[in-house]
């Protein structure tokens, strides 16, 4: 299981410039990173007309001004908008994978939304026909149930934080729940992403001693790097050039 995916450094977003000239999750950001043979680390959700983008934000308002939300646009009306005022578009999720080609492992997020399961679907049904290295990961456990079910056979991570930075978002007793993984009975995950800032707590210790693969993001610096590269089987990156692998 460890192999493809550890001791690797993922590009977060896709290997993209800290000044947005070549955007986030965008196509050119995932070209380089292949370049550069970093893993990557991508975010996976659905227009209003259900085709499969890659995008981060719940909104438009951070990456191309608008203020709505996503799934409140068919594909079609967001191709007339830009990211970070460039050229580039927001692809599909197909896309992606043509552009990445197999070459590097890739991370695949599925962000939490109400009806999950057609989602979990859509991407399940993408990915069975896609010849390249990748697992999956979400905050909501739910989803990586829902693999741990539908399709076991894909290496799943859950992705968690802490408390205080969940409870925006959630109620205080499914933060609580998440953020010290009393959710991992239930999804049964392969791999624990934990936040660069979060403390290593009793969860982490349990998680890696059942043999959970570790995996940190996200690094911003190479001092950071070589701290937490010694903790964790992998690492999630932005805005510096590491080795892409590491041993």
């Amino acid at each position: 299981m460890r192999s493809p995916f550890a001791n690797r450094n993922y590009a977060h977003r896709g290997f993209y410039l800290p000044d947005q000239s070549i955007p986030e999750n965008s196509l050119d950001a995932f070209k380089r990173a292949v370049e550069f043979d970093y893993g990557v680390e991508l975010d996976v959700q659905f227009t209003r007309d259900r085709q499969l983008i890659v995008f981060h934000d719940d909104t438009l308002k951070r990456a191309c001004g608008v203020d709505a939300r996503v799934d409140e646009y068919t594909f079609e009306e967001l191709q007339a908008l830009r990211l970070f005022d460039t050229e580039h578009r927001i692809p599909l999720f197909s896309e992606v994978l043509k552009a990445l080609d197999g070459r590097v492992p890739a991370i695949v997020e599925l962000k939490s939304r109400p009806d999950y399961k057609p989602l979990c679907e859509a991407v399940l049904s993408m990915l069975s026909e896609y010849e390249g290295a990748f697992c999956v990961e979400s905050f909501d456990p739910r989803i990586v149930r829902y693999f741990r079910l539908s399709a076991p056979h894909i290496i799943r991570g859950q992705l968690t934080q802490p408390y205080s930075s969940r409870s925006r978002s959630k109620s205080p007793a499914a933060a609580f729940a998440m953020s010290r993984l009393l959710t991992s009975f239930y999804t049964r995950p392969h791999f624990i992403a934990f936040g660069v800032r979060g403390r290593r707590n009793l969860s982490w210790f349990l998680s890696k001693a059942m043999g959970a693969l570790m995996v940190c993001w996200t690094v911003k610096s190479e001092a950071e790097m070589d701290k937490l590269k010694l903790r964790y089987d992998a690492v999630i990156f932005e805005h510096f050039t590491p080795d892409s692998r590491y041993y």
